[in-house]
């Protein structure tokens, strides 16, 4: 549960299916540690304790990149239990790099006709 105190994050960004979401990350302390925790739609993502909340957050974000969302950024709202509005800046979290997708099948063999040859043959 939410105690008084504990800092509090908009984040922001496309989930899995590439649609836009904007949801608060709350944080729970669990004995000496913290738990992040984000409930977007029937999901609910909660990261093991960690020593701080900024930790916490991080954990969260990779775990969230892990299971296919992107471009996420978050923004501080609560520090210490204390509303900042939207006084901070947004911190963005890079998607990790991508496989390229490897084509092939038919369409990809008609593409490949297409495709320019060097001049010299090779």
């Amino acid at each position: 549960m939410e105690r008084p105190g504990l800092d509090k994050h908009q984040l922001a960004g496309l989930d899995d299916r590439e649609r836009g979401f904007s949801r608060p990350v709350e944080f729970e302390q669990a004995g000496e540690g913290y738990r992040a925790v984000l409930r977007y739609e029937a999901v609910r993502v909660t990261t093991d304790t960690l020593p701080t909340q900024d930790q916490a957050l991080t954990v969260l974000i990779q775990s969230l990149h892990a299971q296919g969302y992107r471009q996420l950024k978050t923004q501080l709202s609560f520090r210490n239990g204390l509303y900042l509005g939207s006084q901070e800046l947004w911190v963005e979290y890079p998607d990790p790099p991508q496989a390229e997708p490897q084509p092939s099948g038919f369409l990809q063999k008609i593409k490949d006709w297409f495709r320019p040859r060097p001049a010299n043959g090779q």
